[in-house]
């Protein structure tokens, strides 16, 4: 089965803390609301200490145009993107040796808050000296569900051509999103929220001589996966498209809707393998916010403590939509995890859609 044998992360370079952050939007948002101290407690309960942005929070104090907006996503995308396939596939980490560019036969690209074509990959491939028939698969519009989305088509790739090695690049700088205007309290929510983060992920084939080059004594090998789209959720969260830009869209029913329908999804999903949900090892989890993880939690009836590593990756980063799940990944490569163990990936997007995978360390 097609193996994930190498992430690297890359984290943009300003750092705000909570309390910074709190008090930015008490300035932008107090005059909006007569509840403003009860509503900056989310800033707090969601239990983030930090994230990165691409730009300072004084940025942020002044108006944008989309476009302005738009030309900082490529510029800041082709960077870090270009950083993070490099350390992918130079990393010490989890690789014997480097792995050459002119290796790689596919490149999706996840983002959710950026556009551009030619498309980022393709920009990326103008720096760095891939094989010019390399293929590549611009994804758009998944949100924090794009990045399981990636590994999940990666994976079929792989199982179609299985000497193939293949790139899952994650760029989402969320903070350019940010609508200095729009006072709703899906905004003010988003602010306390989201965050810029890129990761890249390699994906190998069974025949493409995974001995050669793999330095961990166990990876996660992807066994099945499972997209699923719930009818009738288009305004569960997304983007609401204007002339200034991406407005958020994102429900305060997100969490009881994760309560009532995960558990079924997933229970079908593992029965279709054979497996129980008890028989789950790792519990890899894009971290949506503190509510989603405690949905998880409750809706499977697993351990709190299966939730700990999403749980500090949120602390550390916030949610930096598709790419947060391969922060989470990251962490578990790191790990030494015994042959066969059994991990559950999961990640919840618009549409409102959700996207499982199920690994075997192998």
């Amino acid at each position: 089965m097609p193996t994930i044998i190498s992430v690297a992360e890359v984290i943009p370079p300003f750092e705000v803390n909570q309390n910074q952050a709190s008090e930015f939007a008490r300035e932008l948002f107090a005059d909006s609301f007569k509840d403003i101290e009860r509503l900056l407690r989310a800033f707090q309960n969601g239990q983030i200490e930090k994230r990165h942005f691409v730009k300072n929070l004084d940025w942020f104090k002044e108006d944008h145009t989309f476009e302005e907006k738009n030309s900082a996503y490529i510029e800041a995308a082709c960077t870090l993107g270009k950083e993070a396939v490099e350390k992918c596939l130079h990393n010490t980490d989890f690789l014997k040796k480097n792995i050459p560019y002119q290796e790689i036969d596919m490149i999706f690209y996840i983002s959710t808050t950026g556009i551009a074509t030619p498309s980022i990959e393709a920009r990326i491939m103008n720096l760095l000296p891939f094989n010019s028939h390399t293929k590549r698969v611009p994804i758009w519009g998944l949100g924090c569900a794009g990045g399981a989305v990636g590994m999940s088509r990666a994976y079929e790739y792989c199982l179609a051509f299985p000497k193939a090695k293949v790139l899952v690049l994650s760029v989402e700088l969320c903070s350019l999103t940010f609508q200095r205007n729009d006072l709703s309290k899906s905004n003010l929510i988003g602010t306390s929220l989201f965050a810029d983060g890129v990761a890249c992920a390699l994906v190998c084939g069974d025949e493409s001589n995974i001995a050669d080059f793999r330095k961990k004594a166990t990876s996660p090998s992807i066994i099945a996966t499972q997209s699923t789209l719930m009818p009738n959720s288009l305004d569960v969260m997304g983007w609401d498209i204007r002339s200034t830009g991406l407005f958020v869209v994102f429900s305060r029913d997100i969490p009881k809707i994760i309560e009532d329908w995960l558990k079924p999804n997933v229970s079908e999903f593992l029965a279709e393998h054979q497996i129980n949900l008890e028989k789950i090892d790792y519990f890899i989890a894009h971290p949506g916010g503190k509510k989603v993880i405690d949905a998880y939690v409750k809706s499977l009836e697993i351990p709190a403590s299966m939730t700990d590593v999403s749980l500090e990756v949120l602390k550390q980063f916030g949610n930096m939509s598709s790419t947060t799940i391969f922060y989470v990944l990251k962490r578990y490569l790191e790990m030494d995890i015994p042959q066969d163990a059994i991990g559950l990936g999961t990640a919840l997007g618009p549409g409102f859609s959700s996207e499982l995978l199920l690994f075997r360390w192998v």
